[in-house]
């Protein structure tokens, strides 16, 4: 089945999905299985504690795959202003794209804070931005500030969190009457379900995050990954872990980890979640080798 919506067309990757941005572990070995696999991998440019090996791990990820991959710059929390400090913060993640677009990457996306400065030059030399949000005023005001495309985190999932964040359910379905530009679901999806309910609540995309962390590619031991795969999402511990603000676990998997049994190999993952999308499309009686959302 051929999978066509507003992110595989401008992003020309296979499959609408799109890999989230891992602190520490989002570099080329891990990203270029996710685009090896149809999806856009994504190479996060905070990792590498210098531009020189930056720029080598870009080109590791080309030898690595020929298909489409982005890079992410995560901004801080609390904003950048005008400041000697802020000043100097803001020429070190220009510092960063600059390396990406010489080395021909075209693919940004953003986190964080607002990130208009970053989308002002990537428009500049033609690239794609976009930006990942947990509340949709901040969505609403990305898109006036000229991005391509927009990522909602919703309460399910892990990282950090805003105390009013509202659900994936809530985000999605409310983004499609707020934005006009590709909407990519993230929080708590992690099987074919919710990435076709993802998708047919108004997403253009999924970007999967905690699915991932169970995989064989992810750099983590074998020993936490077990540990993950046999979290209760149903205790009380986990929900204060990932929903209360509190006393919330920023590196704690999300609710996306109820979904994963075993380890396997990432491109065994993807390669599961759409064959078992694409039964679920057939058990509706939808029987076109297309599947198309505009």
């Amino acid at each position: 089945m051929i999978w066509k919506t507003r992110f595989t067309e401008i992003t020309k990757t296979k499959y609408p999905l799109i890999m989230g941005a891992f602190g520490g572990w989002g570099k080329s070995t891990f990203a270029s299985e996710f685009s090896n696999s149809g999806g856009l991998g994504i190479i996060t440019a905070l990792n590498f504690p210098n531009l020189h090996d930056f720029k080598n791990d870009i080109r590791n990820m080309k030898k690595l795959t020929n298909n489409p991959f982005g890079i992410n710059l995560s901004l801080p929390h609390h904003g950048l202003n005008n400041s000697k400090q802020d000043q100097d913060i803001k020429k070190r993640y220009i510092d960063y794209i600059e390396v990406a677009l010489d080395e021909g990457i075209n693919i940004f996306t953003t986190s964080g804070y607002k990130a208009a400065f970053i989308g002002k030059r990537l428009h500049e030399s033609g690239a794609l931005w976009f930006h990942k949000c947990v509340l949709l005023r901040h969505a609403i005001a990305a898109q006036e500030d000229g991005a391509d495309g927009i990522t909602l985190v919703g309460l399910e999932g892990t990282g950090f969190k805003n105390p009013l964040t509202q659900t994936t359910l809530i985000n999605i379905t409310m983004a499609g009457k707020l934005l006009n530009i590709p909407i990519i679901a993230a929080g708590g999806i992690g099987d074919a379900r919710g990435f076709l309910g993802a998708l047919m609540m108004g997403a253009d995309a999924v970007c999967l995050g905690t699915a991932l962390m169970a995989t064989k590619e992810c750099p983590v031991s074998e020993k936490i990954k077990k540990k993950w795969i046999a979290s209760n999402i149903f205790k009380e511990q986990f929900h204060q872990r990932i929903y209360e603000y509190n006393t919330k676990n920023f590196m704690a998997p999300s609710t996306a980890i109820g979904h994963q049994s075993q380890i396997i190999p990432l491109n065994k993952f993807i390669e599961n979640l759409i064959e078992e999308a694409e039964e679920i499309l057939k058990s509706y009686r939808f029987e076109n080798e297309l599947f198309e959302i505009k």
